[in-house]
């Protein structure tokens, strides 16, 4: 039986390095087991499954409070994943984490993440992953979901997950003694209504600010936006495999030629 300790992190993150978010998840996570952290030199927030070709990839180290914290990559957090991997973890990890993001990452916004992108590039190379986000843009007090992700983190490693499946956590801004419980969710499918907010810079020249709202939640009741407007943390696994494998026989039917 491996004991805790044992287990090796990959920690990143699309906020960027220097982020409270993954401070507060590292010093979480390093009780359970031995942390790297590997994460963007800047915030790279909706960049989606982004890896950088037409330019190089630079790696610093990075600290914090004076003390060494982990490696800055001039990239995405699948970049970061990827590098880490390949060229400078001396050994693998058990597990790969990506977060603690600073707002929801739940129905489609997870295709847009660059959190659940991190935790998707570490099933995408054979790890099990897990993806972390607080379900706020204001709160940054991170410290009750760091403590969620800790205790998916032994459940991962404990019971180990399906080739190619990850985890996306949220967890509601809420104190502790307001939170419900725990759901496993699928992803929500509800439709986001989006629209341009057109606005005008000190100089009078024309800009675009990209806002929207989810619809009526009717019939997503088993949702990860329903549980974390419930109140309940959400868990959703997740898979790279996009194949709509109901409709192949369907498609099989078409005369395409």
């Amino acid at each position: 039986m491996k004991t805790e300790r044992q287990l090796r992190i990959l920690l990143t993150n699309d906020d960027g390095i220097y982020a409270e978010g993954i401070y507060t998840l590292e010093k979480a996570l390093s009780r359970i087991g031995e942390v790297t952290v590997v994460a963007p030199e800047a915030e790279q927030s909706a960049v989606g499954h982004a890896i950088t070709m037409a330019s190089p990839l630079r790696v610093k180290k990075a600290y914090r409070r004076g003390k060494f914290f982990g490696y800055a990559v001039t990239g995405t957090p699948a970049d970061c994943v990827k590098i880490a991997i390949r060229s400078l973890l001396k050994r693998k990890p058990g597990l790969i984490v990506s977060g603690i993001n600073h707002g929801p990452n739940t129905g489609f916004s997870v295709l847009y993440s660059g959190t659940v992108s991190g935790a998707t590039e570490g099933a995408i190379l054979g790890f099990p992953s897990i993806a972390v986000s607080l379900g706020s843009f204001k709160n940054q007090k991170f410290t009750y979901a760091a403590a969620v992700a800790c205790r998916v983190a032994k459940a991962v490693f404990r019971y180990g997950l399906p080739q190619g499946t990850f985890l996306n956590v949220n967890v509601p801004d809420l104190p502790p003694s307001r939170i419900k419980g725990l759901r496993v969710t699928t992803q929500g499918k509800t439709p986001i209504i989006e629209s341009f907010d057109k606005r005008k810079d000190p100089r009078s020249r024309t800009y675009y600010w990209l806002t929207g709202e989810v619809l009526d939640l009717e019939g997503e009741k088993k949702s990860d936006i329903d549980a974390l407007k419930q109140g309940y943390i959400s868990v959703t696994p997740l898979h790279y495999d996009l194949t709509d494998t109901g409709f192949i026989p369907q498609l099989k039917n078409w005369k395409l030629f």
